[in-house]
């Protein structure tokens, strides 16, 4: 839980947000995760852009007609190793589809390239809902999930 380092003066409102508006995740290989992110969630390069400083670049990809960003990072400084969400940072990354059927053609779609997953899982505590995980090359979960 976080914790606030001083009183604030007033309360006040944050101001508004819209949206997550992109994701960027480094990785040890950008072929290789360029090529997975593609072939599994049929994203597509968008461009490639120098990181600020000189340290790198990222390629950024969409899934075409929706507003789904995620930028591949390629730092000079990577040492090559593995995510590991038990450390500080990244957890998981959590997508939405529009259905619970979506979560059945993805492990279909899935299963018909040879990529593991979880299998979606059924909850109804807190609330209703069903995900499907999967990881990628760097072994980032990512997580499809569906609301009711």
């Amino acid at each position: 839980m976080s914790q606030l380092t001083t009183e604030p003066a007033t309360r006040t409102s944050a101001p508004a947000l819209e949206a997550l508006h992109h994701l960027g995740l480094t990785v040890s290989d950008i072929e290789r995760s360029e090529a997975w992110y593609t072939q599994v969630l049929g994203l597509e390069r968008m461009f490639v852009e120098d990181h600020h400083g000189g340290s790198g670049y990222a390629v950024v990809l969409n899934r075409p007609g929706t507003s789904l960003f995620i930028g591949l990072d390629h730092h000079d400084g990577n040492q090559g190793e593995r995510f590991d969400e038990r450390r500080t940072g990244l957890d998981h990354v959590a997508i939405a589809v529009a259905s619970r059927d979506e979560l059945d053609r993805w492990v279909e779609h899935l299963d018909a390239i040879g990529v593991a997953h979880s299998g979606v899982t059924d909850v109804d505590e807190p609330f209703p809902f069903a995900a499907l995980v999967v990881r990628d090359p760097d072994n980032i979960q990512l997580e499809l999930t569906w609301m009711s």
